[in-house]
């Protein structure tokens, strides 16, 4: 399945990021690679537009990207979809909520964790377990999500990764939560050099330097 994160209405693309500036990318885990995609597109302020995401960029993980929309508080659904998330499900998922790959009593926490994406900006990183059964082992999986903005500058798209370990066996699989954690957008964002304070009692004026010179004076002698 290609995936093309164009965004069909014709507009061009704002700043385009290679991955191998991120030296292939084939070091980096593609949890990292999509972080470090999108740190890449970040503004002084704010988060990346949908329009700047290019699949060119991301053809080494596409099978574990994918891109949500925001359809209601703590709501959002696959617009676009990787395989890999694909042959978690069993089914196609884009139409589908993200909750559809959780358990439901970790829905809740699920909608929660995304709301926090949507109104921060925040980054989430969430490790996942799926509990083995007939037909399959126990899963580990770990999901990132990155917050953008739509062509209205609202936040209200995702650009996440999703890989998992191990064999999938029987579909779907379903997920809790085993860990998450929240970063703010705005403490990654590059700092501004703080400004040195002056310390009244310390400061001392600064006056301009003079080189000491040599004064010649004129004695007159009288010999009577």
């Amino acid at each position: 399945m290609k995936i093309f994160f164009g965004n069909g209405s014709g507009t061009k693309f704002g700043k385009i990021v290679a991955m191998d500036r991120f030296d292939s990318g084939r070091s980096l885990s593609p949890i990292q690679q999509a972080e470090a995609y999108w740190t890449a597109l970040l503004p002084g302020d704010g988060v990346p537009m949908r329009s700047q995401i290019d699949p060119r960029g991301l053809e080494n993980i596409l099978p574990n990207t994918f891109i949500l929309e925001r359809i209601a508080p703590g709501l959002a659904r696959f617009r676009l979809a990787g395989s890999h998330l694909n042959t978690l499900a069993g089914m196609e998922v884009r139409g589908m909520p993200l909750t559809a790959f959780f358990e439901p009593s970790a829905r809740t926490q699920v909608n929660e964790i995304l709301e926090q994406v949507f109104a921060g900006p925040a980054i989430a990183e969430l490790e996942l377990a799926s509990t083995g059964g007939f037909g399959r082992t126990d899963l580990q999986a770990r999901m990132i999500l990155l917050p953008l903005k739509s062509e209205l500058g609202d936040v209200s798209r995702v650009l996440g990764v999703m890989v998992s370990v191990g064999a999938i066996g029987a579909t779907p699989r379903r997920f809790d939560v085993s860990h998450h954690k929240l970063r703010a957008v705005s403490e990654i964002q590059a700092p501004q050099q703080p400004v040195q304070p002056v310390v009244e009692g310390f400061a001392e004026e600064q006056q301009e330097f003079k080189r000491p010179g040599f004064h010649l004076r004129l004695v007159v002698s009288r010999d009577k």
